[in-house]
């Protein structure tokens, strides 16, 4: 019986030595969400996996602007009408949001949920909107007018209208969150990727880094660098695909909420820190800044390091990544 049990254990995947690589692809939050964790059994592994479900369902269940009972869904029904108190996580979610939006001066801003979908990066699109079309599609855009009161943890948009969605920043935020759940439990290393907003910690089971290949914008279909992800969390924001062309000016599909006019002069950003969420914030921030104010505004972080892109092929980099200088 002994060696029968000792058998069923290795088959299983019990060792103490060992250690099994578990990843599986699911949607959630409207996007795809690949779950990769090291564990030193299958079942464990799994069973973990079913908890960062979990854990990123229920932050859905909070956050999400389009399914109808969640509490930021309350807070844009009651748009110009009334707060709407929230719980203290989505409170401070709204508020580290709204930290964004100031230190960018509006180039990051939640309230874009209310922005008129006027660009199409599908290809139908012949002619750029009118500037009466732009400036209209973002009447309703504007984070001075989201109105937060700590004392009573309720949000409220000043205007009848509005809108508020965390977008990519609620899937960095739950990365995050899951990150630190599983180290919680003692899960040593795994990745957490919503939608390319990643959260990492510890290595692969060969004891290896794990890495990340950055993609050539202008040819998307390689590789420029590879990156060992010695960091917690990164995030890649750009055009690639989906962008249009107009007057030989390349106009991203991440519109700046303040103009209602698409991003230009970046093609990618890709931002590593110890935090998704944040990385999140500042390479969405740097495409709509554009090269000399997002470089300007990330220099002053420096927990964050970034790989900058512009639409010509130019790389710009933060020292400490170690890749050499050269454009694409």
């Amino acid at each position: 019986m002994r060696y029968v049990v000792l058998l069923l254990l290795i088959l299983l995947g019990f060792n103490a030595t060992s250690q099994v690589l578990r990843k599986r692809t699911v949607r959630l939050m409207g996007s795809r969400f690949d779950i990769t964790l090291v564990a030193t059994d299958f079942l464990s592994a799994e069973r973990n996996i079913d908890t960062v479900i979990a854990e990123v369902t229920r932050i859905e269940n909070l956050i999400s602007d389009w399914k109808a009972d969640t509490q930021i869904s309350q807070v844009n029904k009651n748009a110009g009408v009334a707060p709407v108190r929230v719980d203290p996580e989505v409170f401070a979610l709204t508020e580290r949001a709204l930290h964004f939006s100031k230190i960018t001066n509006g180039a990051f801003d939640i309230s874009f949920a209310a922005m008129d979908r006027i660009w199409k990066f599908d290809g139908s699109m012949t002619e750029m909107p009118s500037p009466e079309a732009v400036r209209k599609s973002v009447e309703k855009v504007g984070y001075k007018n989201i109105v937060l009161d700590r004392e009573h943890s309720t949000i409220f948009l000043k205007r009848k209208g509005m809108k508020i969605g965390f977008g990519a920043l609620g899937e960095g935020y739950a990365a995050d969150r899951c990150r630190d759940m599983m180290l919680a439990k003692g899960v040593k290393a795994g990745i957490v990727n919503g939608s390319g907003d990643m959260s990492t910690w510890g290595k692969q089971p060969d004891g290896s880094d794990w890495t990340i290949g950055i993609t050539n914008p202008l040819r998307n279909d390689t590789v420029f660098a590879v990156v060992p992800l010695r960091h917690s969390a990164i995030v890649t924001s750009g055009s690639y695909e989906k962008f249009v062309v107009f007057n030989g000016k390349r106009y991203a599909h991440i519109i700046n909420p303040s103009t209602g006019y698409p991003a230009t002069g970046v093609s990618s950003v890709t931002v590593f820190g110890p935090s998704a969420e944040t990385a999140n914030g500042f390479s969405t921030s740097l495409m709509v800044l554009g090269k000399d104010a997002g470089l300007k505004l990330i220099k002053k972080y420096p927990q964050y390091s970034y790989i900058l892109i512009t639409d010509e092929g130019q790389i710009f980099f933060s020292p400490n990544l170690g890749l050499k200088q050269h454009s694409l």
